[in-house]
């Protein structure tokens, strides 16, 4: 008999909603300017973003009502038909340079959006199913290590480096909750890093991002511009910001500026104290969610919980490194409260799935 369920955790359930609330009040800040300009209607963002959060909260419920372990049947056929899409989009047109995008009217489908989540339950699976496996380098970690590179490679050529690093960064703390040697998890990033250098070698834009990333004001008006302005925004916000809605770097100063750098206006219209929060409340959704993974039921709850964590975590820090110039400029998103409509709603997605195992945790 399955146990019975008790109520999600609401350490998690308070910071998904203040986070998502917050990123609709600054998706319609930091984009009113860009909207009107361009769109000629100055909630042409908010209403869309509205949209994807509203189905988004209707998924998040509705899964966190799912049993978790029914996911076990459907982790395999969801995930290969996840990278069937993968392989599709790109054969899209590409826009801006990137084939990552299904359109469809006027929103569009992200298929590496949604791979996050189906990888993770994929992975989770995977190595519940063969608990003891993960302890050999040959016949446990680098069989899914393989399933990585090609997820990776498929990610790779849209191209969406921030994406494909965000996620292996995911997968390698799913196979230390695992019980992976540390020894061979360490061997494996090493031997990652000079990969990653002849990725970024062979790309010129990516190279210019390292480069921008040391001394940004070596090309102010080039490679280091989005740097730049980013930290001219925060540091316009002092300890108080400027106030909400008065922004002066979203007057077409700061690209980006409700997509990846949104934190930057967040930064200067709500301050540091504001800026703190945000970083408070992704450490909450951080804590509860190992905590849910720590008291599991099973196996596969706990490495689907450390999962889900840490994919919203780990994209949040990436984010938040960028705008702080902590790390090297690269096109990830904000949880939760950057503009993006697949994101929002697989990041949301997730978090439905961790609420539904915070529901049958051992305390």
């Amino acid at each position: 008999m399955a146990p019975k369920p008790k109520a999600p955790d609401y350490g998690v359930m308070l910071a998904v909603i203040v986070l998502l609330g917050l990123g609709l009040v600054m998706v319609f800040s930091s984009s009113f300017v860009k909207a009107e300009a361009i769109n000629r209607d100055a909630l042409y963002y908010l209403k869309r973003q509205a949209a994807w959060a509203g189905l988004g909260v209707l998924a998040m419920f509705a899964l966190s009502r799912v049993e978790y372990w029914r996911w076990k049947r459907w982790a395999t056929p969801v995930f290969f038909v996840n990278l069937v899409l993968l392989v599709a989009v790109l054969f899209t047109p590409a826009v801006k340079g990137a084939r990552r995008w299904f359109g469809v009217g006027q929103y569009s489908f992200q298929p590496s959006e949604l791979v996050k989540v189906t990888f993770v339950i994929f992975l989770a699976y995977l190595l519940a199913r063969q608990p003891d496996a993960v302890k050999h380098l040959w016949r446990g970690v680098l069989p899914r290590l393989i399933l990585l590179g090609v997820v990776f490679g498929l990610i790779m050529l849209e191209p969406d480096m921030g994406t494909a690093v965000s996620l292996s960064a995911t997968v390698l703390v799913m196979l230390f909750a695992a019980g992976a040697r540390v020894k061979h998890l360490v061997g494996i990033a090493l031997s990652a890093v000079p990969v990653l250098g002849v990725l970024v070698a062979v790309a010129p834009y990516r190279l210019q991002r390292i480069t921008s990333f040391i001394d940004p004001f070596k090309d102010p008006q080039g490679t280091g511009y989005h740097i730049i302005q980013g930290l001219y925004a925060l540091g316009s916000g002092g300890l108080f910001g400027v106030g909400l809605g008065q922004s002066r770097q979203k007057f077409f100063y700061l690209p980006e500026q409700h997509t990846d750098f949104i934190f930057a206006i967040l930064g200067e219209e709500l301050g540091f104290l504001g800026a703190v929060v945000v970083v408070a409340l992704f450490f909450l959704i951080a804590w509860r969610g190992y905590m849910v993974a720590a008291t599991a039921p099973d196996a596969f709850a706990a490495l689907l919980a450390a999962g889900i964590t840490t994919m919203v975590t780990i994209q949040a820090a990436i984010n938040i490194g960028v705008v702080t110039s902590s790390l090297p400029v690269t096109g990830i998103p904000l949880p939760l409260l950057s503009y993006g409509g697949s994101a929002l709603l697989f990041t949301l997605a997730g978090l439905g799935i961790l609420l539904n195992i915070s529901r049958y945790t051992t305390r």
